[in-house]
């Protein structure tokens, strides 16, 4: 059995590795567009803020091609998929034959509408190299624009700022994290980010970049220009999906798979940030690109297509984080788009430094925002993920003191 895998990510590593300990001696190729081995994405950020460093990205050793029998195509990027022939294009007319294929291709920054985008010192925050490029910037360099409002933004900000930048968010929401909070929650991290010098403005886009060779200003939609002499660029990101023929693989926001991680196309499969499958929380096909979902996708589909029948449960939105003093914590779908069938329920505020808001449809826990007393998020997470009916009112829920724990029993 020839296996091949688009991705050197960590959902790549972990379906090859769920391959090998099925099948000793099958033909295992991964194809990768960058020149390192296997590395923790997460972790760029402390790159940039000078806590984690450079060397010490990796996630597996150097010999790890080797040890599991692997044929590693680094530095090589796949343009396209002949579904009938079995082979994935390669950039450079190669053509890769496969009997099984995982698409594990991740996701590219979301890309920016702007003049001024080829001026030096304007990054985006995806990858090793970027990292590399952004710490070389760094000399020199006394103001910094982020530009987004969501995880990577923050991380890029607290990065300048530890390096002792003068640091402008911009943010088009008006809100930080708006993708991972309700308002209530992101005004107490938009306060908090405030009080530890960033300046962030909300409701504000960039229309384009001035500078001569370098960037030295970023131009607002109001017109306002702010002198900077770097810039980088967090709006999200967005499947690598340009190369899978349409209409033979079904692709909406990322490549749509099934329980076992298969395309519309069989012994074609899917996993990690191009992935779309059902979320747990939200009961319809979401992308969640999330380093914890590419591990453990990238394995249930490994194993699949070693042919080892194994449903995955669906994905699910999560995340805890320390912002400055605040620590917190969001799971599932925190703010519906239509909150008729929900029922929320929150306590605490900016004024108490605390604050939980939960979200129930019928009689099951859907979402939860945690700001401060994360100490139970565990047992949250696996009220969403079991999918646990809940039939005390909502209200005892939020009361100080309340025990989740006993929801499991």
């Amino acid at each position: 059995m020839k296996h091949v895998i688009i991705g050197n990510g960590i959902a790549g590593v972990s379906a090859a590795e769920a391959i090998r300990l099925l099948e000793a001696t099958a033909d295992i190729t991964i194809i990768g567009d960058e020149t390192f081995p296997p590395y923790s994405r997460p972790m760029i950020s402390h790159v940039l803020a000078g806590s984690q460093p450079h060397g010490k990205l990796p996630i597996r050793s150097e010999h790890f091609y080797a040890d599991q029998k692997i044929t590693p195509l680094l530095g090589r990027r796949a343009v396209g998929i002949d579904v009938a022939g079995r082979q994935v294009l390669l950039a450079d007319d190669t053509r890769i034959g496969f009997d099984r294929l995982l698409i594990a291709a991740g996701a590219d920054p979301r890309p920016l509408k702007a003049e001024g985008l080829d001026l030096k010192n304007i990054f985006y925050m995806r990858t090793q190299e970027h990292a590399k490029q952004q710490v070389a910037a760094l000399d020199g360099a006394r103001r910094a624009v982020v530009l987004g409002g969501g995880l990577v933004g923050f991380k890029a900000a607290y990065g300048l700022l530890r390096r002792g930048l003068a640091v402008t968010m911009l943010i088009t929401s008006g809100y930080p994290l708006s993708m991972q909070v309700d308002e209530t929650a992101g005004r107490m991290i938009l306060d908090e980010l405030v009080r530890h010098g960033l300046t962030v403005q909300v409701g504000v886009t960039v229309r384009a970049f001035e500078g001569n060779g370098s960037v030295r200003a970023a131009v607002t939609d109001a017109g306002t220009r702010l002198p900077c002499d770097m810039v980088i660029i967090g709006k999200g990101v967005l499947p690598c999906r340009t190369f899978i023929p349409k209409g033979q693989i079904e692709v909406d926001l990322g490549v749509v798979v099934d329980e076992h991680l298969q395309t519309t196309a069989p012994g074609i499969y899917a996993a990690g940030d191009v992935a779309e499958m059902v979320d747990i929380a939200r009961g319809c096909r979401w992308v969640n690109a999330l380093w914890p979902e590419a591990v453990g996708q990238g394995r249930v589909a490994g194993l699949n297509m070693a042919g080892r029948e194994v449903a995955y449960p669906g994905s699910l939105s999560r995340n805890v984080m320390r912002v400055f003093d605040l620590d917190v914590l969001t799971v599932g779908n925190v703010t519906p788009r239509e909150e008729a069938g929900y029922r929320i329920v929150q306590t605490g505020g900016a004024a108490q430094k605390y604050y939980r808001r939960l979200v129930l449809r019928d009689d099951l826990l859907v979402g939860a925002v945690m700001i401060n007393r994360i100490e139970q998020g565990g047992v949250l997470r696996s009220l969403i993920e079991n999918r646990i009916p809940i039939r005390l009112p909502p209200e005892r829920l939020v009361a100080p003191g309340f025990n989740f724990g006993q929801l499991l029993y």
